[in-house]
């Protein structure tokens, strides 16, 4: 009897493992006006690479370096409502700014070179992952203090964090906390990639220069979600891809030889629906920036 019983034991928690790592894969290609697509779009918005003022005048080898940071604005709890087509609340308000450091070189022919990097510095259990951002542009037009610039511009980099099911609801049994019976801590992954091309109209009285950057980017952007909630381990694939105009307005002053501070706005059109039988709507992209340059 011990040993039927022993059986018996060892089949059920078999068969209790197996359920719990009951796999699903729903890959969905998203509607660019999907809540889903709307906040991927949102927060690549607060990534976008500007051009920060008009392409600098650098000789080829020499080097400027510099800091931006944007402000990313918060989000209400409607507009974080945008999982399963705008049901499931999601916690997206996790870090205020969005930082990268960025260098500049100068290339033969007047060409400018620029990268960025933003360090995996983790906040609020999210952390940026291999995210990097290249451009490379010229001046294309000076008369006296006018001139006109042109750059093509991408970045490829990743966000990893409990997104879908967040650390401070893991683990508990209240349904009514914890809907969707999130067991732990996921790890979803979100890509932030796109590539696009502007151009920024310039006007310098020294020490002064005001501009204005008209861009368009391509978003490849995607989810993917690494979650177990109750008897499932969800490994389900979000990707949407959207054309995004934007346009920034600035100014930047230089300070000494070498110092250079600007800041600037950022507007970027987008638009949602937010569930499935409304009609979509505005619900645009508003930041501030600020950037602080060294010349070599």
């Amino acid at each position: 009897m011990h040993a039927k019983a022993l059986i018996v034991s060892l089949l059920l928690l078999a068969s209790a493992q197996a359920a719990a790592q009951n796999l699903i894969r729903n890959n969905e290609i998203l509607e660019s006006d999907r809540p889903e697509a709307w906040a991927m779009n949102y927060f690549v918005a607060s990534s976008l690479l500007t051009s920060t003022g008009d392409a600098p005048s650098l000789e080829p080898g020499q080097w400027m370096v510099g800091l931006d940071i944007a402000q990313v604005p918060r989000l209400s709890h409607d507009e974080q409502r945008i999982g399963f087509n705008g049901v499931k609340y999601e916690d997206l308000n996790r870090s205020p700014v969005f930082g990268r450091v960025r260098a500049w070189v100068g290339l033969p022919a007047g060409w400018v070179g620029e990268i960025g990097y933003t360090p995996p510095l983790r906040i609020e259990d999210t952390q940026p992952r291999h995210f990097l951002s290249l451009a490379i542009g010229r001046r294309l037009l000076e008369r006296g203090p006018f001139s006109l610039s042109w750059r093509v511009f991408g970045q490829h980099g990743d966000v990893e964090g409990d997104i879908t099911c967040p650390a401070s609801l893991a683990g508990i049994d209240d349904i009514t906390i914890n809907p969707y019976g999130c067991h732990a801590p996921s790890q979803d992954v979100a890509s932030l990639n796109y590539y696009g091309t502007d151009l920024t109209w310039a006007w310098s009285a020294h020490p002064w220069q005001w501009y204005v950057e008209t861009a368009v980017a391509r978003t490849e952007t995607q989810v993917q979600v690494d979650a177990y909630t109750f008897d499932v381990h969800d490994r389900s694939r979000l990707v949407a891809h959207d054309v995004l105009p934007f346009v920034a307005a600035g100014v930047q002053r230089e300070v000494g030889a070498r110092w250079t501070g600007g800041a600037e706005l950022l507007f970027v059109p987008l638009t949602v629906r937010r569930n499935a039988n409304a009609p979509s709507q505005r619900d645009d992209f508003l930041d501030l920036r600020f950037q602080l340059r060294y010349r070599f």
